[in-house]
């Protein structure tokens, strides 16, 4: 028995060639795997056994991805989170979890210290600096690589419902072995590839889909501590691809620096972790000569469905089911299968499935339908060509600049201000982050609160990307015949409030 995930991550890259490109020179395949050597040698002297999860909220580094790939051949469980998650948050995360290790930024240890339980903390900030690199520098570079099967897990990341708490879906080694070496061959990945890193790795999209791909398929990443159109651009000056939700897109168009010049050297835009706009589509094509790919994936599942790499790159669409990836569109009551052109609920089956939700054998039960599809909660269509397309969300999901907004938890925050009768939170149309979180409060006009009220309220209690962009205010919420919260309703009557 092997560890299918990290051998297969290094199983094409040539030690002598870069893996990573950063502000400080070149990391080779050869360099990652004695630092990943060191760093496993670390987290066993801490006390992380097979199994054990490791939660890191940190800000992205070299040495953060070092840490996942260490974690990955110690056969322990890598659980990253958000760097914006606030102290009430990152409590319940580790009290769910229940991690043996915990890795923060040594500004914050005595307070997750406070909240860590029986864990272990260790630090690492954005310079890669803190007590666990030091401790990973004292270690041997020779480490005995941990063998794990298929279905062990390899991560968990939690993804917020529309009611109750946070649930971790569990990731293993098959789920993410096979959507990267799956995405690698659908577009083309080769060891002559350099894709520009400017995501996020506490995400699916960016620790995952980005970095496993490069990896699997011998690529090097040049590393961006975040998005930056300037420093994209320059570094399309060497790079071949580059990974990005639409606010990329859309910031890059601003930029008078995107010519077709600049784009030269590039062979593929890939967009994704929200709807790309049509006409963002349109006008990036219209500037680089390039039709960006979009793709469809989430938490759970990794990657679904791709727009093709040869073939037609339908603005407003999501492409096609991945070759191991089994797609239906059913009613969503029934589970019944819907004919080609109807809109319903979309249903995936695959490799690339979580296998769960941690500890919640109640919510696990009802993603899966008794077949093995599970229930995504996003509503499609598939067209005549077998294009799919994404038309609306089931549990009234926001994704803001990529990240999953769940508006219960929004709501219950709000709720709890007092002066407030009731919220709705929604997602509405904002050229830059693709849906802006928006709150409308009803008062039952007996109320003084503003808007800044609101939001002062919630400062300490939400990350920042959940916080509203606006907060509107209303006597009453619409509801329907049957009481419920007409958020439709909402949706459309401020569809025009970022214009």
């Amino acid at each position: 028995m092997t560890n299918p995930l990290y051998n297969a991550l290094f199983a094409t890259g040539e030690p002598d060639a870069p893996a990573f490109h950063t502000d400080s020179g070149i990391v080779t395949y050869g360099d990652l795997q004695a630092v990943s050597a060191r760093w496993g040698n670390a987290l066993i002297s801490l006390g992380v056994t097979p199994g054990d999860r490791v939660a890191v909220q940190v800000e992205k580094s070299p040495e953060n991805l070092i840490l996942y790939l260490a974690t990955v051949r110690a056969g322990a469980v890598f659980l990253p989170l958000n760097t914006a998650y606030t102290q009430a948050e990152l409590a319940y995360f580790l009290g769910d979890a229940e991690p043996a290790l915990v890795v923060c930024d040594p500004s914050v240890a005595t307070t997750v210290e406070a909240i860590a339980g029986d864990a272990r903390v260790a630090t690492l900030d954005r310079a890669g600096k803190g007590t666990l690199a030091s401790r990973a520098a004292a270690q041997p570079a020779e480490f005995v690589t941990v063998a794990r099967a298929e279905t062990d897990l390899a991560a968990i990341c939690y993804t917020s419902g529309t009611t109750g708490r946070s649930k971790g879906a569990m990731l293993t080694h098959r789920a993410l072995l096979s959507n990267a070496a799956t995405l690698k061959d659908l577009w083309r990945f080769t060891p002559n590839d350099v894709l520009i890193h400017a995501l996020p790795i506490y995400h699916v999209h960016g620790l995952f889909v980005a970095t496993n791909v490069a990896l699997i398929a011998g690529a090097s990443m040049i590393l961006q501590a975040r998005f930056d159109p300037g420093a994209v651009l320059r570094a399309m000056l060497r790079a071949t691809t580059l990974m990005g939700v639409p606010t990329f897109y859309t910031r890059l168009l601003a930029h008078p620096g995107l010519t077709r010049d600049a784009v030269v050297g590039m062979r593929l835009f890939i967009s994704g972790s929200a709807p790309l706009l049509a006409e963002t589509h349109r006008a990036f094509a219209e500037r680089t000569g390039h039709a960006i790919l979009e793709r469809y994936g989430m938490t759970e599942t990794g990657m679904n469905t791709s727009n093709p790499y040869d073939g037609d790159r339908t603005a407003g669409t999501v492409g096609f089911p991945l070759p191991d990836v089994d797609l239906r569109i059913v009613d969503p009551d029934s589970g019944k299968r819907l004919s080609q052109g109807e809109i319903g609920g979309i249903e995936v089956r695959g490799p690339n499935v979580c296998a769960g939700y941690w500890r919640n054998t109640a919510k696990t039960a009802e993603a899966f339908r008794d077949d093995g599809y599970f229930i995504t909660g996003d509503l499609g269509v598939i067209d005549a060509r077998g294009y799919v397309a994404i038309v609306g969300r089931g549990k009234d999901l926001v994704i803001s600049g990529g990240l999953n907004v769940y508006p219960k938890e929004v709501e219950s925050e709000i709720d709890a201000i007092p002066g407030v009768v009731e919220s709705a939170v929604i997602g509405l149309p904002h050229a830059d982050l693709g849906e802006a979180v928006t709150a409308v409060v009803a008062t039952g006009g007996a109320s003084d609160l503003t808007e800044a009220t609101v939001l002062d309220a919630l400062g300490d209690r939400l990350a920042a990307f959940k916080r509203p962009k606006r907060v509107l205010f209303t006597d009453d919420l619409p509801r329907n015949a049957m009481g419920k919260v007409q958020k439709a309703l909402l949706r459309e009557q401020h569809a025009s409030l970022y214009d």
